[in-house]
């Protein structure tokens, strides 16, 4: 009626929506649009997870579709294989990816070898998804970041969200790939509201994986993160800004495959680079970007040495001064752009 008066009908606006939310929509949809998905792992029917994520499920759907299961990683792990082997899609939650740690023979040698070693075969579309990385005063066996562990093994596809669109989309998009996915979320991003698009809140939202986006454009250098440090570098590109430095800033998204043309693109037009992580110096997500640049046609672009910007090259500290010591911060971030802009 409103249309025939002539009345323009606003289309429904962006919404701000928190990574928590956004994971629970991803994995409400997915389980409602196939019956083959299902999710399994440590609290997540009858408590609604240890984080909250799967929040309402285990009412919605029952025990064959929400299963909880013992403490045991390697136990259920296996069992989120066998299944994916047998046609089903788990979504197998780490209440942290340390313990994946008790079952990274599964997701290794099982999940992510099989396709290639029953020549494609078998495939095996199963997540492992749960946070990942530096988390608040859980000490050096909680707080580690995995992206380089897990981005190193050929047959694994390996995606790191920061936002809540990047949450959704990525997850989705995981669920109904036919490879073996790692999910790596941050468990201090859960509760963190973002702006979801109209496009985002549609049930068919899916991002590529192995697709980075620009989160902010710029000139003079750039600036390349995945997961919560995507938010530190937007931080110091808008006090930078102030200091008439453009920074472009990149969330990778995926770690593996990684989108190096997006950052070559880059490096042609800023001419310099930094990457920033929240994991260990040493064979790190930052050394392999720095890697690929060299070995690329964007390293004739460069002006300076590309610089990285890390975890410090210690166990996780309990002591919170210590701790926000050994992850990096805004500051630390400004310093190293400024160092390779030799201002």
């Amino acid at each position: 009626l409103q249309q025939r008066r002539g009345l323009r009908l606003s289309a429904p606006a962006a919404i701000q929506v928190t990574v928590r939310d956004a994971l629970n929509q991803a994995l409400d949809e997915e389980l409602e649009r196939d019956e083959r998905v299902f999710l399994l792992g440590e609290e997540v029917a009858q408590y609604d997870g240890a984080y909250k994520i799967s929040r309402g499920l285990w009412k919605k759907y029952g025990d064959k579709r929400i299963i909880d299961t013992p403490i045991s990683e390697m136990g259920f792990a296996g069992i989120a294989v066998g299944a994916a082997m047998a046609g089903l899609r788990p979504v197998c939650e780490f209440m942290t990816f340390n313990f994946s740690m008790q079952a990274i023979d599964q997701v290794i040698n099982s999940a992510a070898k099989t396709c290639y070693m029953s020549a494609g075969l078998i495939s095996v579309p199963v997540v492992f998804r749960g946070p990942n990385g530096t988390a608040a005063g859980v000490a050096a066996q909680h707080s580690q970041c995995f992206a380089a562990w897990y981005g190193h093994c050929p047959g694994l596809k390996v995606v790191s969200p920061w936002s809540s669109e990047d949450a959704k989309g990525l997850l989705k998009a995981s669920i109904r790939d036919d490879n073996p996915v790692v999910v790596l979320e941050n468990e201090l991003l859960y509760g963190v509201p973002f702006e979801m698009s109209e496009q985002a809140q549609s049930k068919e939202f899916l991002i590529p994986i192995g697709k980075a986006k620009i989160e902010r454009p710029g000139t003079h250098v750039t600036l390349v993160a995945h997961s919560r440090p995507v938010g530190h570098c937007l931080e110091a590109a808008a006090v930078l800004s102030k200091e008439g430095v453009e920074c472009e800033v990149i969330n990778l998204r995926t770690i593996r495959p990684i989108d190096i043309e997006t950052v070559e693109a880059s490096v042609v037009k800023t001419n310099h680079l930094v990457t920033v992580e929240g994991g260990w110096p040493q064979f790190g997500v930052g050394a392999e970007i720095c890697a690929r640049i060299m070995e690329g046609p964007a390293f004739n672009y460069l002006d300076a040495p590309a610089v990285r910007v890390t975890g410090a090259d210690v166990p996780m500290p309990y002591a919170k001064i210590l701790e926000d010591n050994s992850i990096p911060q805004v500051k630390d971030i400004v310093f190293a752009v400024k160092k390779t802009l030799n201002i």
